[in-house]
């Protein structure tokens, strides 16, 4: 039996070790804090899944399977940690994601419905609709729960036997699928998969040109009485300023409603801590405010910062390094969608150097997937 080490306990460390023992790997795990990380950008009340995707179309075709991927993971988990709520996609003057999402959908037969901003008022009496120059809705997409389904991995992987432990990794050797940690325990493996979030640029000095951690402030709230029922059952939220916006993520399954901004940070320390300072919170409530009405009467429960690994056109890093191991990397802020899916797809690929040529293409969004890569899937679409 070959042997896999995976450096990283997120949602990409994890979805690897759980596709590499459905393919047949010893598996073991190395986390530098507990699993779930209360560090890492997985572990958070959730993450959207949606087809729309501006002109990356390579990525809006990733859906389907990544959909696919997620139900085989729940049907081995025996729980479903996703709520669809749609999405609606709105902004204030003409946006070109808006309408490169519009044109994209359509043409791959979504349905994509229109909006005008008495609509707008009329549907969602939360939402202000004032200067509304474009937006439309989308009956698909949803809310993945996050912190559940990382706590599901790593739940089938203890039961499976895989090893989880805790290490702090201080030197990668791609070369020889070793980790060096920082109590001086050398591990090696077959097959090595750095996984290892925004701390991976420190630790692969290729990557480290090509992927940034950025620091990424989140504000959860409580809506007023009046508009808690009307949340619970709202659409994901995209509003696409020419500042950046924000997107907001309805108070579903118990969670509470979260915003976020679209930007990108400047470089940040993902060792810093956790906690969002009054101004970054600020920040965040004034670019909601003009949408969302009555925000000042909102209760904030919490803000936060997590840390993405930012590539810069936001194209997924996951190809080899060398011949014993691969790295995945550069998931920007909306990379968690696929984990189950680029798990998968990285197992397969493990075994097969055709297919592990092609993965860096179809995994930047930029080719569709070589015959063979999503196998598994395939299979469990026929049975």
């Amino acid at each position: 039996m070959q042997s896999a080490l995976i450096l990283g306990g997120g949602v990409m460390g994890l979805s690897a070790a759980w596709a590499l023992y459905r393919a047949g790997y010893a598996v073991r795990v190395v986390e530098q804090d507990p699993v779930p990380n209360p560090r890492g950008s997985s572990v958070d009340d959730h993450r959207l899944i949606r087809h729309a995707y501006g002109a990356a179309r390579g990525y809006m075709r990733m859906i389907d399977p990544a959909h696919a991927a997620w139900s085989l993971l729940f049907q081995e988990a025996g729980e479903v940690a996703y709520v669809p709520t749609g999405v609606l996609a709105l902004a204030n003057a003409p946006n070109a994601w808006i309408s490169d999402s519009r044109a994209a959908l359509r043409a791959d037969g979504h349905a994509v419905e229109d909006l005008d901003a008495a609509t707008i008022a009329a549907r969602y009496p939360y939402l202000s609709a004032e200067g509304l120059a474009d937006a439309f809705h989308l009956p698909t997409g949803g809310v993945l729960l996050a912190r559940r389904i990382v706590e599901m991995l790593s739940r089938i992987l203890a039961h499976r036997g895989v090893d989880i432990r805790r290490g702090h990794a201080v030197a990668v050797d791609p070369a020889r699928a070793g980790l060096l940690l920082g109590d001086g325990t050398r591990l090696q493996a077959d097959l090595l998969v750095v996984a290892a979030g925004p701390w991976a640029p420190r630790l692969l000095p290729s990557l480290a040109t090509r992927v940034r951690p950025t620091r990424q402030i989140l504000v959860r709230l409580a809506p007023p009485p009046e508009h808690e029922a009307a949340w619970r059952q709202a659409p994901m939220l995209l509003d696409l300023a020419e500042d950046g916006g924000f997107y907001a993520v309805p108070p579903v399954a118990g969670t509470p409603l979260k915003i976020g901004d679209h930007r990108f940070a400047p470089t940040g320390d993902p060792d810093a801590p956790r906690e969002a300072t009054a101004a970054e919170a600020a920040e965040i409530l004034d670019f909601a405010r003009p949408r969302i009405l009555g925000l000042d009467r909102y209760r904030v429960l919490s803000a936060a910062a997590c840390y993405y690994d930012v590539e810069a056109e936001e194209r997924f890093v996951v190809e080899r390094l060398g011949d014993m191991a691969f790295v995945m990397s550069g998931f920007s802020g909306h990379g968690f969608k696929f984990g189950a899916l680029l798990g998968l797809a990285l197992a397969r690929a493990a075994g097969d150097a055709s297919l592990a040529d092609a993965l860096p293409g179809w995994a930047a969004g930029a080719k569709p997937p070589p015959a063979g890569l999503l196998a598994d899937l395939q299979q469990e679409n026929a049975a």
